[in-house]
C-alpha cells in the first residue's frame, strides 16, 4: 500500500512535535522542519504528497516559500497553518498557491478532515471506507457499518474508533488519545475516554460486528477483531 508523504514546516517544537505524532498516528509518513529555509529545501525535491506550512515562520516565511515552490514548478498541494485570521490574510495565502487555510487553534479532527480533502488533488488519497475484516468505518458521514446494519458516531467516538482500526492489535493509550482528539496541551480528563470507549462497545454490539474493544490494565485499549460467522 502506498504510504502518502506530508512535509510540515513549524516553528513551535512542542506543535511540531504534536503535528508529526498525529499523523503518524494516521498512517502518513512525516518529515518535519521548524524553518522556511528547510521547508523550501526539502519541498523542492517533489517527493511529498502533501505541504502543511506555518506561516509565520523565522527567515523565509510560508508565503514565500511556497511562492518559491510554485515558481520552481512545484505543484505540491498545500495548507497553510496560521494565526493570522484576517480575510485578507486568507485571501493573501490562497493567491501565494496554497489549496486551503486553516486558523489556529485547530482541531485534529478538522485539520485531518482538511489534509484529505488537500490530498485529492492527487490520485492517491485517504479513502472514504476503512475496513477490517467486514467492517467498515465511513470517514464522509462517520458511520460504522456491519452487514446491513449501520450506527453514527459522534466525532470523538468516529476519531478514537479510526485510530483503533487503523492499528487492530496495537494497544493505544489513554494518553495518546487525549493527545490526538484535543492535542498535547490540553487539561481533558482521562474519564472522558472511558465514556466514549463505552459508548462505542454499545454501538459495536448493536450490529453485532466482529470485533471487541479490550482495555489491557496499564496499557490502554485494543481493538480486537473476531472471525466472521
Amino acid at each position: 500500500m502506498y504510504i502518502l508523504k506530508l512535509l510540515i514546516a513549524e516553528d513551535d517544537p512542542k506543535l511540531l512535535k504534536s503535528l508529526i505524532h498525529i499523523l503518524e498516528t494516521n498512517k502518513f509518513s512525516v518529515d518535519g522542519v521548524n524553518n522556511g529555509d528547510d521547508a523550501l529545501s526539502y519541498g523542492l525535491t517533489g517527493e511529498y504528497d502533501g505541504l502543511i506550512l506555518d506561516i509565520m515562520m523565522p527567515g523565509m516565511d510560508g508565503l514565500k516559500v511556497l511562492q518559491s515552490l510554485r515558481a520552481s514548478n512545484i505543484t505540491t498541494p498545500a495548507l497553510f497553518l496560521t494565526a493570522r485570521t484576517e480575510v485578507s490574510d486568507r485571501v493573501e495565502g490562497l493567491d501565494a498557491g496554497a489549496d486551503d487555510y486553516l486558523p489556529k487553534p485547530f482541531s485534529t479532527v478538522e485539520l485531518l478532515a482538511r489534509i484529505r480533502a488537500m490530498l485529492r488533488r492527487k490520485d492517491t488519497y485517504l479513502p472514504d471506507l476503512l475496513t477490517v475484516g467486514s467492517v467498515t468505518l465511513n470517514r464522509s458521514t462517520y458511520q460504522l457499518g456491519f452487514g446491513n446494519e449501520l450506527q453514527s458516531l459522534s466525532g470523538k467516538e468516529f476519531q478514537i474508533l479510526e485510530m483503533l482500526m487503523q492499528q487492530p492489535g496495537v494497544i493505544i493509550s489513554s494518553e495518546r488519545f487525549i493527545t490526538h482528539l484535543w492535542g498535547w496541551d490540553t487539561s481533558v480528563d482521562i474519564s472522558v475516554i472511558w465514556v466514549h470507549i463505552s459508548n462505542l462497545r454499545k454501538k459495536i454490539s448493536a450490529i453485532n460486528a466482529p470485533m471487541e474493544i479490550r482495555f489491557i490494565r496499564n496499557a490502554g485499549y485494543v481493538l480486537e477483531v473476531k472471525n466472521d460467522r
